[in-house]
């Protein structure tokens, strides 16, 4: 399997690393009218250096609130340190996933290894608690289109429903590894006023990837209307808005062995005509569709081990 080329920069974010919350890396602004508390998290996995970038810009550009509050988070800076041009998947995470401890059982529990990504979630989940909306930011293994992930609630979709980009939204229950930050505690809840969105804004370093994450931020930060747009920097730019359609994932398809493989090359949103076709075989046993017109979502061996989530199957609601 090859390696897609990077043709984006590194950022350095060093300087940021004192931050002003007494959390590293993470920076909030108060502003003095009444307002959401909205973070942007960049770097919840160490190579998906597009957020980064981008919350590296809005520091750079000073930008403050001018109601509620902004909090912008590098997340897993240790995986982040690791990044290497040769091997840039490797930085994904260094003990576990990021992405998976934020259950309050893995946060609160006391049994067992403290990974270090664990320790930077304890570290952070106080000034999560605060906060009304989430957008954090992703990107993908393969070459695909944008997706805007609401978790499973209605309140999720409709605010993903809001931002009217990208066109692909995907409704999902997350994975069975362990549970996101944007499905942690009320953002979850459908009763709760908060919520959160995860964009994954294309390859991990594709020249679009960047542009993309730009467009869902400025998006995000004016829909929640914390910022004025002549305060974004400049050259950011507003995405055009788009009919959108919500995939309904029905069924997270978990390799079982180190021997999975897709029988056709899959990069994201292909669709299936056929229930019971095969698109892959994991050691063997065949793994088919469950209905006709069956999405793929964000199919991908380049983490391939037991345990790991490797395509998803979903449906055009």
């Amino acid at each position: 399997m090859d390696n897609y080329p990077i043709e984006i920069g590194v950022p350095n974010i060093t300087e940021f690393e004192l931050g002003n919350t007494g959390v590293p890396y993470v920076w909030r602004w108060d502003s003095c009218s009444p307002g959401p508390v909205v973070m942007i998290s960049a770097l919840t996995h160490g190579n998906e250096i597009c957020g980064a970038q981008v919350i590296m810009e809005l520091l750079k550009a000073e930008l403050r609130p001018t109601r509620g509050s902004l909090v912008l988070a590098f997340s897993n800076v240790h995986a982040f340190n690791t990044f290497e041009m040769k091997n840039p998947d490797k930085s994904r995470f260094v003990d576990e996933d990021f992405n998976r401890v934020w259950s309050s059982e893995r946060l609160e529990s006391s049994e067992g290894k403290v990974s270090l990504e664990l320790m930077r979630a304890r570290e952070m989940r106080n000034l999560i608690d605060q906060v009304d909306f989430l957008l954090d930011i992703h990107s993908m293994h393969e070459k695909c289109a944008p997706l805007l992930l609401s978790g499973p609630t209605d309140k999720g979709l409709k605010f993903a429903q809001s931002m009217g980009w990208p066109r692909d939204i995907i409704v999902d229950q997350g994975h069975k590894e362990g549970r996101r930050l944007r499905d942690y505690g009320d953002f979850n809840n459908e009763d709760s006023d908060k919520n959160a969105l995860l964009i994954e804004c294309g390859q991990h370093w594709e020249k679009g990837v960047i542009e993309a994450a730009r467009s869902i931020t400025g998006r995000f930060l004016l829909q929640l209307g914390i910022v004025d747009e002549s305060a974004l920097p400049m050259e950011w730019s507003a995405p055009t808005l788009v009919e959108q359609r919500a995939i309904v994932v029905t069924e997270a398809v978990v390799a079982n062995s180190y021997e999975f493989v897709f029988v056709d090359e899959y990069f994201g949103l292909e669709t299936i005509p056929h229930k019971g076709t095969v698109i892959a075989y994991d050691d063997g046993e065949a793994v088919i569709t469950p209905y006709d017109e069956c999405i793929l979502v964000m199919p991908s061996l380049r983490q391939l081990r037991p345990g790991v989530t490797v395509v998803r199957f979903g449906y055009i609601a």
